[in-house]
């Protein structure tokens, strides 16, 4: 496990994100084969990650077929169905089942977006690490004005002030900068309740906000719902789901506008490309949550992504950054996740954990 520290310092309504605690597993098959996968957290829980993966999960994997990634991770949550579903048993096996997916893809020589769906090569960005709740409006308006400099179609600014006021100062702040072609959605961070999510959405429908992202606690699905019919702003929820199932109760009742499903708190690439897909027969859009190097070719996979979040965070331990052009991300062609690690620095950083075996 690798701990990164944030590029900038990045504060919401509800907590600060301290660190990156970085599982990286790799999994070889008997032909020699390797594949390597990861997941994070945001500053803790990543020990109890680890001791999951070493002492539950792992040790099952060997002697099994590695093409077998659907059945593995099946397996893999019943075999802890007592902690499922939950961020630590999630976390955990995101890191097998994005490690075995890279396995797949580098045995058939085939890059990830085009093995899960191939259905485009490039995606557009929006950014957030300009957006963060402690900033000042000159912050976020020369952070916004800097983005848009550089082709990017949108910035995300977290809200969540103690008045609605000082939340409207300062998206008035940013769309007066940016002009009315610019997108600027919105993040609570679960900071509201309900009848203080539809006062500030009533706010954000004079700003022409794109979304209203986490506004309500996340498995309040009743009050998404209540939200959704009294505002015209769509309402964007995922990064805090951790099943399938649960967003299929959000999309059931119409409580989900734009789903944030995020690879690493759903479990892997697995239940990912299923939720990508369910939200397609809702006619939803799939807008992810963090971890950009790993859901661009996931984004490019599906028909129905529209956006990839910009927060880069796996710059110091990786060889090459994705490559961005006019606000665009573009895939790798090269087999697997399209993630060029930096072994040498990730060997100089990490406690490395051996399970013997192949699978």
């Amino acid at each position: 496990m690798v701990d990164l520290a944030p590029k900038v310092a990045r504060v919401d309504a509800i907590q600060s994100f301290v660190s990156q605690e970085t599982p990286v597993l790799t999994i070889y098959d008997s032909d020699g084969a390797a594949g390597t996968g990861y997941s994070y957290t945001i500053g803790t829980g990543g020990p109890s990650v680890m001791a999951l993966l070493q002492h539950t999960l792992l040790p099952r994997l060997i002697g099994q077929d590695g093409d077998r990634i659907d059945g593995i991770w099946r397996d893999l949550l019943y075999a802890t169905h007592a902690t499922a579903v939950g961020a630590i048993t999630s976390l955990a096996l995101a890191a097998i089942d994005t490690a075995l997916w890279d396995l797949r893809c580098r045995k058939q020589g085939l890059p990830l977006w085009k093995l899960a769906g191939g259905s485009r090569e490039s995606i557009p960005l929006y950014s957030t690490e300009g957006g963060w709740l402690h900033l000042s409006s000159e912050a976020l308006v020369e952070d916004a004005l800097a983005m848009q400099a550089q082709g990017f179609k949108g910035s995300k600014i977290k809200i969540g002030r103690p008045h609605i006021s000082e939340d409207a100062a300062r998206l008035e702040a940013v769309r007066a900068a940016v002009g009315p072609g610019y997108e600027i959605l919105t993040d609570g961070n679960q900071g509201f309740t309900l009848s203080e999510a539809i006062r500030r959405a009533q706010m954000l429908e004079e700003h022409g906000i794109g979304w209203f992202e986490e506004p309500l606690k996340a498995d309040d699905v009743a009050a998404h719902r209540e939200l959704a019919r009294r505002t015209s702003v769509p309402v964007a929820v995922g990064e805090s789901l951790y099943s399938l199932s649960q967003f299929k109760d959000y999309l059931q009742v119409g409580a989900a506008s734009i789903v944030q499903v995020d690879v690493a708190r759903i479990g892997g690439i697995t239940p990912w490309l299923k939720v990508a897909h369910l939200a397609e027969a809702f006619n939803v859009m799939v807008c992810p949550h963090f971890l950009m190097e790993l859901h661009l070719p996931l984004v490019c996979a599906v028909p129905n992504a529209k956006w990839l979040e910009y927060i880069p965070q796996l710059d110091s331990i990786t060889e090459q950054g994705i490559e961005i052009k006019d606000g665009l991300a573009y895939v790798s062609h090269d087999p697997g996740l399209g993630i060029k690690w930096d072994w040498a620095r990730l060997d100089a950083l990490a406690d490395p954990i051996t399970i013997k075996e192949a699978v």
